[in-house]
């Protein structure tokens, strides 16, 4: 299983509205790197669901439950897009800015590619973090 963290502005989409539809698209992603994360991405791996924009945290688990398959709202028909469930909350979120003054989260591409919306998280980053939000991964 891998381990991921996704962005979304809860304005647009949030855990609330990852919770009552339960299963959801996870569409929209225009930037290439983050479209090739998308295409890394198994059934069965793990994501955060990251609020960001004014919020800036990790509030709850999702659950890749469709991989990579064509983004029907890019014309050029080159980005795709993941299907998630929403699997639990996070006890207690886990704020940005406890993240980066973790010394052991320094390396987490969330802390040093800031913009990046769908992005990569190791397995000690991973535990860490849940342990952070008092929930379990």
């Amino acid at each position: 299983m891998a381990y991921w963290l996704m962005k979304s502005e809860p304005g647009t989409w949030s855990w609330d509205d990852q919770v009552r539809d339960g299963v959801a698209e996870w569409d929209g992603v225009r930037n290439n790197q983050a479209a090739l994360n998308l295409k890394a991405m198994k059934k069965g791996d793990r994501a955060f669901f990251y609020h960001s924009v004014n919020e800036k945290q990790i509030v709850g688990i999702v659950e890749i439950v469709k991989e990579a398959y064509p983004d029907p709202s890019d014309p050029a028909g080159r980005f795709v897009m993941v299907d998630v469930k929403a699997l639990r909350p996070f006890k207690q979120p886990v704020t940005l800015a406890e993240i980066k003054a973790e010394p052991r989260l320094s390396e987490m591409l969330l802390v040093r590619h800031t913009r990046l919306s769908v992005s990569p998280v190791d397995k000690d980053a991973w535990k860490l973090i849940c342990a952070m939000g008092k929930t379990r991964g």
